[in-house]
């Protein structure tokens, strides 16, 4: 600990946090790069492109009209639930890089965008919607190249709304909650 810089250093999963989301927003120097991480965050902001998703498939897929509309239904509740949980656990965003796109809301924990494709890339998954998990994990990765993030964040968003639509499964299918 001779060198002053690693006293203001974070340590541990914190640590690790911080270094990873100084790795990947330095990936957004890269004009490419920051264009596609600003286009993937605008597009999952408040779920807005899973909710679209959801939507089409309905038209499209009519015999499996009510499964796509609960499975959107599911995706926007995971939202809704993240965002609440933001409120209670009122963790601050990454304050040690330059975030290249605005936020809603100051607290990170858990990712919302996170959330809603993660329970997107589960509901939509199920109905054979296989561009979907590819799009959402481009999604959660645009939230730590972006810089507004921890990666535990976007980890515990995702699990969240995998667990959120797993439990939900039976219900989109048709079957009771």
């Amino acid at each position: 600990m001779d060198d002053h810089h690693d006293l203001f250093r974070p340590r541990g999963l914190h640590g690790v946090d911080h270094r990873i989301v100084s790795a990947l927003r330095a990936c957004g120097a890269d004009p490419r790069v920051a264009g596609a991480a600003r286009a993937l965050s605008w597009a999952g902001e408040h779920g807005a492109v899973w909710v679209a998703a959801g939507l089409a498939g309905a038209v499209v897929d009519r015999p499996r009209r009510g499964a796509w509309l609960r499975g959107t239904a599911l995706t926007a509740g995971a939202h809704a639930v993240s965002s609440l949980v933001k409120r209670v656990v009122r963790r601050p965003r990454p304050a040690h890089v330059e975030p290249l796109v605005g936020t809603v809301g100051r607290h990170s924990f858990p990712s919302s965008h996170a959330t809603s494709a993660a329970a997107a890339a589960v509901a939509f998954g199920t109905l054979g919607a296989r561009a979907v998990p590819p799009l959402a994990a481009a999604v959660c990765v645009s939230r730590l190249v972006a810089g507004v993030h921890y990666p535990s964040d976007v980890a515990a968003g995702a699990a969240l709304g995998a667990l959120t639509a797993r439990l939900g499964a039976r219900w989109m299918k048709g079957g009771t909650a």
